[in-house]
Order: structure tokens, then sequence, then C-alpha cells
């Protein structure tokens, strides 16, 4: 076992576990062939939760759609289940929502599909934004996977994001969170709440815990709105939880990984940090950690809006806050000219330690993720990993091989390459290859 100075979280329903193996899945392409393969070689279940799908989406190398993909492993005898967020209607909606609706099950309908499908409301305006894949729930081939990578035609090409591939006893801690969800989905007695299936369709919770596969060390955590789930039968070796008060691990993770920095904390969100993670992160500068925080260069419209409304104000005192230190740089990923209107978009959700741990999964450091959203991360104290996977995101920002350098280096050149691709952009000029640009905190969201 590796020394670990990071504490985990204490307040959530997983134990932390031992014995794992580990692969992080960088962009689409890799992730969605892998999690395709993944499915190709099931031999008993494939379960998988579901935030926002795109109809239009297809598999690399001539797959096919989802359905397709599933439906082939149904032939074969594999228990497939979907579990797909049903927005309330005070939710923000979407195109790219598979909420159940007429239009949708005429869809299913033609395509034939024998997936059993269930929907699952969060509470008032949130989302249930998981998105966890579970294959060969509770046997020897168990392998699941966490991100946060939409089933969405615009994945490829136009988003930066990744998932977990994991192997081993922690694998049981995301079986058991699909079997938590699906058992007490709230549409499963609704008369269109499934599909292939019944109120009555219920999982067995897993009885022992995946075998010792590899060597990280993993938790499982959560996000979770009280009275959204009631029953809290524990993990195999966790502990009963009262899940019905909810649960806020993933915060409380972050918050204590940030407190334990000592060298260098490396960031990748698509929102910028509300204050319960901006003021652990300014605790952290005034300690000499180096901050570096990669968001989209070009966000979502609804932050540009709230750039002009003065009510919105709180939204953005955080980074500003962050952004008084010289030790804090905020970047994105420039297009490939000043005139690009489509850059890379940041849509990951990462955080690595020193080079010592790492999170990667679905939630995003807003107020929704962090208040009412249904998120999965999971948390790998591993010094290969963690420094692997350093080293592979920054030279994919900076453009060269950052293998030689340590953290503290690897983040000075990211903020080299992301100064001299501001300066390029100001001057109209095309940027440096890795694409990295710095951006300015208290400006971010105001257009032009």
């Amino acid at each position: 076992m590796q020394e670990h100075y990071i504490p985990g979280a204490v307040s959530g329903s997983y134990p932390i576990r031992e014995g794992n193996r580990v692969r992080p899945l960088v962009g689409a392409d890799t992730f969605f062939l892998r999690l395709c393969d993944a499915v190709d070689a099931a031999r008993h279940s494939v379960w998988v939760t579901v935030a926002f799908w795109d109809r239009r989406f297809l598999f690399p190398e001539g797959r096919g759609s989802l359905l397709d993909v599933f439906d082939r492993a149904v032939a074969r005898g594999v228990d497939v289940r979907l579990l797909v967020w049903r927005p309330n209607p005070e939710a923000n909606h979407h195109p790219i929502m598979f909420a159940g609706t007429a239009e949708d099950r005429d869809m299913l309908r033609q395509c034939g599909t024998r997936v059993k499908i269930r929907w699952d409301r969060a509470l008032d305006r949130y989302c249930q934004h998981q998105k966890s894949w579970v294959v060969d729930a509770g046997f020897p081939s168990e392998t699941v996977f966490v991100g946060g990578a939409n089933l969405t035609a615009r994945s490829y090409g136009h988003h930066h994001d990744l998932y977990l591939e994991v192997t081993g006893p922690s694998a049981t801690d995301i079986h058991h969170n699909f079997v938590q969800r699906w058992n007490e989905a709230s549409e499963r007695e609704a008369e269109d709440g499934n599909w292939n299936c019944d109120a009555a369709n219920r999982l067995p919770f897993p009885v022992a815990a995946s075998p010792p596969q590899g060597a990280s060390t993993i938790q499982v955590q959560r996000m979770l709105h009280a009275a959204r789930y009631f029953d809290g039968h524990p993990s195999p070796d966790g502990r009963p939880f009262d899940v019905a008060r909810g649960e806020r691990s993933i915060v409380e993770q972050y918050v204590r990984a940030i407190d334990a920095a000592r060298r260098t904390i490396y960031l990748e969100n698509q929102a910028i940090p509300i204050m319960e993670i901006a003021s652990p992160l300014v605790r952290a500068l005034e300690r000499g950690v180096d901050v570096v925080l990669l968001v989209p260069a070009k966000p979502e419209a609804y932050v540009f809006a709230a750039r002009n409304d003065p009510a919105e104000r709180p939204r953005f005192e955080g980074v500003e806050l962050l952004g008084r230190y010289p030790n804090f740089l905020l970047a994105g990923i420039a297009g490939r000219d000043a005139h690009d209107p489509d850059p890379l978009y940041v849509h990951a959700k990462l955080m690595i330690v020193d080079d010592a741990w790492v999170t990667i999964g679905s939630c995003n450091l807003h107020a929704f993720s962090l208040t009412g959203h249904c998120e999965m991360n999971a948390s790998i104290w591993d010094k290969t990993v963690a420094r692997d996977l350093l080293c592979r995101l920054v030279s994919l920002r900076v453009g060269e091989d950052t293998a030689a350098l340590d953290d503290r280096a690897a983040l000075g050149l990211y903020r080299r390459v992301g100064d001299d691709n501001r300066r390029r952009m100001e001057r109209g000029e095309a940027m440096r290859k890795g694409l990295a640009v710095t951006l300015r905190p208290e400006r971010y969201g105001v257009a032009g």
C-alpha cells in the first residue's frame, strides 16, 4: 500500500478500497471505442446511467448507435439496462435529453429494442448527472467506467473529456450505486416510466466485493440530494448509510484533497468553482501551491448572460479571488487561430494533486453539481497513475513531451505556453501547437 497523506472522504456511502486496476481514457475516440468493446465482450450484463443522449450519436469505427450496440448484446443473452434522467418541468430543457416522451417511445418502438430502460427524476430543477457503465456486475469479468462525457455527436472533435476504467473491489461500489438507483428510480411505477420492464423489476445488491486486480487505491464518491433514495443497504464491507439524508462526499473530498496539497493542483472542469471550492484553493495558493484550472475558453451562453446580471455576481467571485494570486492560472484551449469560432470545449471533471492523487467523474464545480445534481466521481491514490495522467494532459495542452519535468516545472511550462498563446491571440496570429491559452479571471464570461 502506498503512503497516503491526502485523506479520503468520511461522510459517504463507500469505503476506500485497495487492489484496483485503473485506466484513464482521454478523448472521445478512445473512451467510446473502449466502451463499445466492453459491451461487445460482455457475458452477463451491461448497466448504464445516462444524463444526456443524442439519438444521432454513433460509436466509432462504424459500430452503430447506442441501441445497435446494446441490442447486439441482448441478442447474445446479456441483460442490458439503461437508467435515464427524466427532467422536471422546472429544469432547463435541451434537445439531447431523452425523457421518454411519446416521440422517444415511438423511436424505441420503431427500433424494436429489447433493452430495459427506466427513467429517473432528480428533485426540482436538478439533474441525474451520473455517467457510469457497469459490465458483468458481480462476475469475475466485472469492469466499470465512470466519467463525464455525454452520448452526443459533439463529443467527437468538439469536447475534451475523460473516463476512468476500473476493475477490482471498487467496481462493486459502482455496481451498488446502479442497483440502489434502479430499484428506487422515481418513474418505476409511472405508466411511461419503464421500457421492456415494470415496477416489479428489481436488482439484488452485491453481496461481495470483486477480488483485487491491481495496485491502485480508490474511493467512489457521490453527490445525492436528500429525500431522493431511501434504501441505505451497505455496499460489501461498507457500513450502513442513511442515504435519505443525501450525500456530499465529492465536495468533501475536493476540500480535503486541496487542503492536503503540498506542491501542485491541476484541475479540468466545465465550470468555474463556487466559493465552497475556491476558498480552499485560496488557502492552497497562500501555502505556495501552484494551481492551474483549465475551463472552456468559450463558455456556454448562460455564463455570458450571468456576467450581465447583477444578481449573478457571486458566480464569479471565486475565480476572481483566485486570480489575485500569481501562482494561479486560469486557462482554456484556444481555437486553431484567433478567428476560430469553435474551440475545443472543456467538458472534463478532473483534479490531480501533487502527482499523487486523482479524481475523475461527472461532477462540475458549479452550484448545480455541488448542491443538487446526482453525481459520481472516483478518487485514486496512485503516484504512477497520477504522474502519467498529468504528463499526458499537460503535454496535450503545451504541444510537447513533459515526461522529464516534475509537476511544478510542467505547470510552469503550461503558464508560459498559455501566456504566449494569449499574446498571439491578441495579435491575430496562429496559436502554438498545444493551444493552451491564459484567460483573465476578471473577464471570464465577458463577450468579445
